[in-house]
């Protein structure tokens, strides 16, 4: 089922949802269902599954020389969702990348996926390589979010990137990132309001955003898309803060900002069990106050970990 009917189907009621990383290569598929298990009490109607794109890693050879070699250390994430779907019976949500991929490699992916009967994608242009300052596309690959986009609309339409004597339509709902605090590198949350309302015009179907901790920044955000013709459902993206260091980290590495009254307690923690029990008592106020506003879904960044996200879940719905 599509994500925009499943909200339909709710009937305006707030629903659980959650986004998992593939296990890094090596782990067993049961690394992810653990993670899973604890969560489906709450009843998700689609889990969201992670991409992480290849790396680059330099080995030294005995003349000296280096060898550059692709690793890709969390490989799966097609395989994970077709698991997802077997074993439980709801929707899995692959996240479809720019970065690394060329147009027929997605194109293809796309097709697997079809075959598959997964019917959501998110689609994003994803980080730039670590070794790489700026994010760099691939030969013949895409460079912007909104290219992504048209592809997969293209594919809707039964337009393939050759032209094939019988071209079958895929079905896709396309979701895509959207930035209550703008992306890190928009120069300004204008700028990314028209590249977020072009990816909407080339068909994207609803918005997922980065994480927040403020939910004044989400409302505001909701506002100016409303004000800009951005109809689609907006989906809150939320984090449950758990360690001291992540006061530092999640500003520099996701570009938002921490409310002067968490940072505040979070200083008073003596250690990060502490600092947890502070993150999922917040994270239940803002969810509190999201299903309030109305939101279709809260959805929950677990990175592999269920214990908070089951504890925040479990105190509001």
């Amino acid at each position: 089922m599509k994500v925009t009917e499943h909200i339909k189907k709710a009937r305006g009621k707030t629903q659980f949802t959650f986004e998992i990383l593939p296990p890094v290569k090596g782990y067993h598929i049961n690394s992810i269902f653990d993670n899973i298990d604890p969560l489906m009490d709450f009843n998700p109607p689609f889990i969201d599954v992670t991409y992480h794109r290849e790396e680059y890693v330099y080995n030294e050879l005995e003349n000296g020389l280096l060898q550059k070699k692709v690793v890709r250390k969390r490989p799966g994430t097609v395989g994970i969702c077709a698991a997802i779907q077997n074993k439980y019976g709801i929707d899995a949500i692959p996240h479809i990348l720019c970065g690394g991929f060329n147009k027929e490699v997605t194109e293809n992916l796309l097709i697997d996926l079809d075959f598959l009967g997964i019917k959501n994608v998110v689609a994003l242009r994803g980080d730039a390589m670590k070794s790489e300052t700026y994010f760099k596309a691939n030969k013949d690959g895409h460079s912007y979010a909104s290219d992504l986009v048209n592809q997969i609309s293209d594919l809707n339409n039964g337009k393939y990137l050759e032209q094939l004597e019988v071209s079958t339509k895929t079905d896709f709902c396309i979701g895509v990132a959207g930035y209550p605090e703008k992306h890190m590198e928009a120069p300004s949350l204008e700028s990314d309001i028209h590249f977020l309302k072009k990816k909407i015009k080339l068909g994207a179907d609803y918005i997922i955003t980065q994480m927040f901790f403020d939910n004044s920044k989400f409302f505001e955000f909701v506002d100016i898309c409303r004000a800009e013709g951005i109809n689609v459902p907006i989906i809150p993206g939320l984090k449950p803060i758990s360690t001291k260091k992540q006061l530092n980290l999640l500003p520099h590495r996701f570009h938002c900002d921490l409310p002067e009254a968490l940072i505040k307690e979070v200083i008073k923690c003596k250690d990060n069990d502490q600092v947890k029990e502070v993150g999922i008592k917040w994270c239940v106020d803002q969810s509190k106050e999201l299903m309030k506003f109305g939101v279709p879904f809260l959805h929950y960044y677990s990175m592999g970990r269920a214990d908070s996200i089951k504890k925040i879940a479990s105190r509001v719905f």
